[in-house]
């Protein structure tokens, strides 16, 4: 075989993982739309919680990128024993960082609140306090998820986690509709729906990996070993990882809270745009999972020919999926829109932003978001975390509050900044590519 995988392998890999991101993206994009019946109040309560909760939820997914990372090295180079040790410990620190987070922000929720949003109008304010509570219940059992699906993914095992996401998304839709239109809870019936589904997802990818058959089997789990050894390799990934993913999401929400003081109509804007960003980006956010896995093996085994190929042909795929959705968003854009339930005025405004928003996603984020991928799943992410750092704070958050505070823009100003973040860590990350130094890191 000229290249380490057949197409075949690469085609039952990606596609699930493709429709995976898109059921992923869908549980909040139901949250929005179908609270959208009891106003822009709850619609931007919902929009201002998962701001927050996304900032955590990628944590969890840091720690799960560094498991994954190793245990596909691992896996790349047949040492099955160290792949089994690596995915466990993954789950134990996962899951107890989960916990602990979970037990803080319920304590502290109130005042999180209040220094994160700030002075934000009343009505928001009740939603907000009624949603975030089931949602922050949820990240135990999503953290062992997202420790579960990356671990089938470094396995190849994708058509698994999309039939997981397919149970949660029945669950959270399911539940919105009888816990929203029929039971009138509003934000919490949503929260609560979305709770059950990753409780539910939890428990069926537990289940699925927890026979004899399985190459990494979670059949006595719990009883160890735990290795600290191990959890350092991992940690050497996950921290760098994690560190980039939370300042980026804190650089995120202090821009929120600028958007907040623009009034209950921006902040609604904001999330229908970040929604269309959501759209634009599934197939993207599928292949970079697949990255992880196809490049860490290939690492495993030292294989960098082939990690030059794969680089560069997944990065065709992204922009070629990326324009196969992107063209009909455009033109449908407005009745996308439409369904969101703004006011009229809202609606004008949100549009040429919306517009916007798809052809930068088109033209800039693969370079930004694809692209270091490779580099993670090679060990580079110190150079990830410091120029997501210095881009971050640079242009999102600097840009932002320059563009609105004193050149007067509005909502938009804050999408300009992040097209400006996202030019230049895509060119520092294909500079970093091209000059090779990813080569000389080592994670096993």
């Amino acid at each position: 075989m000229e290249h380490q995988f057949s197409p075949s392998y690469l085609f039952s890999l990606i596609v699930p993982l493709v429709f995976e991101s898109l059921l992923n993206m869908m549980i909040g994009m139901a949250d929005t739309i179908m609270v959208a019946s009891c106003g822009e109040a709850a619609v931007s309560a919902v929009s201002l919680v998962d701001s927050v909760s996304t900032l955590l939820i990628q944590l969890f997914t840091a720690f799960s990128t560094g498991g994954a990372v190793i245990v596909s090295q691992y896996l790349g180079r047949k040492d099955r024993p160290s792949a089994l040790l690596s995915a466990r410990n993954l789950i134990y620190i996962s899951f107890s960082i989960a916990l602990t987070l979970s037990i803080l922000m319920l304590i502290f929720r109130s005042s999180v609140i209040n220094a994160v949003f700030g002075a934000i109008e009343e009505d928001v304010r009740a939603y907000t306090g009624d949603y975030f509570v089931p949602i922050l219940l949820s990240y135990p059992a999503l953290a062992f998820f997202e420790s579960l699906t990356a671990i089938s993914r470094s396995e190849g095992k994708t058509a698994r986690t999309m039939g997981a996401a397919i149970l949660m998304n029945a669950i959270n839709i399911s539940g919105n509709a009888i816990l929203i239109y029929i039971f009138d809870m509003g934000p919490r019936g949503a929260g609560i729906a979305s709770f059950s589904s990753r409780v539910a997802g939890c428990i069926l990818m537990l289940s699925l990996m927890h026979r004899r058959d399985e190459e990494l089997s979670m059949i006595g789990f719990l009883k160890g070993p735990v290795s600290l050894a191990m959890i350092k390799r991992i940690l050497r990934i996950a921290i760098p990882a994690g560190i980039e993913s939370t300042v980026f999401h804190v650089g995120k929400i202090l821009v929120q809270s600028l958007i907040t003081t623009l009034g209950t109509a921006s902040i609604a804007i904001n999330a229908v745009v970040m929604n269309f960003n959501s759209y634009s980006n599934i197939p993207g956010n599928g292949i970079n999972l697949a990255l992880i896995t196809i490049i860490g093996q290939c690492r495993g085994k030292d294989n960098f020919k082939d990690i030059n190929y794969y680089t560069k042909l997944m990065m065709l795929i992204v922009y070629i999926s990326t324009l196969i959705i992107t063209i009909p968003l455009y033109i449908l854009s407005p009745l996308v829109i439409h369904l969101y339930g703004l006011e009229s005025t809202t609606a004008i405004t949100a549009l040429p932003i919306a517009r916007g928003c798809l052809m930068a996603c088109l033209l800039i984020w693969p370079f930004a978001f694809t692209l270091p991928n490779t580099l993670k799943a090679n060990g580079d992410v110190k150079f990830i975390m410091l120029t997501s750092f210095f881009s971050m704070w640079i242009f999102r958050v600097a840009l932002s509050y320059l563009l609105i505070k004193h050149f007067s823009f509005g909502v938009e100003g804050v999408w300009y900044s992040m097209y400006a973040d996202w030019a230049f860590r895509g060119v520092l990350y294909f500079l970093r590519y091209k000059g090779g130094k990813w080569k000389e890191k080592a994670v096993i």
